[in-house]
């Protein structure tokens, strides 16, 4: 299946990092990895959804938008905003000033 991209990526918290889901390909990945005993009617509906999504009959946006639910539920849901950005803020700053 070629990537069928977001407009915008998710993020989710793993164990000791934060992942960027930005295709289908990486919700189906995300999906495929969720604990077994965990899969409740919302993975099946997403799943199902994702599916319909591969074939082109459910809309990409909604696959995003309800990944994001998704994720929020299970508490692994990360805000963009709250997403460390690293590298210089200040391009004139020297170390130790």
């Amino acid at each position: 299946m070629a990537p069928l991209f977001f407009d915008r990526a998710a993020y989710v918290r793993r164990t000791s990092s934060i992942e960027e889901i930005a295709c289908l390909e990486e919700v189906f990945d995300f999906l495929d990895e969720w604990p077994e005993e965990r899969r409740d009617l919302a993975y099946d509906t997403l799943h199902a959804a994702c599916r319909k999504a591969a074939n082109g009959s459910f809309p990409l946006e909604a696959i995003r938008r309800n990944f994001e639910l998704f994720a929020k539920r299970a508490g692994l849901l990360v805000e963009i905003e709250s997403v460390p950005r690293f590298g210089p803020r200040d391009r004139n700053r020297t170390v130790g000033n």
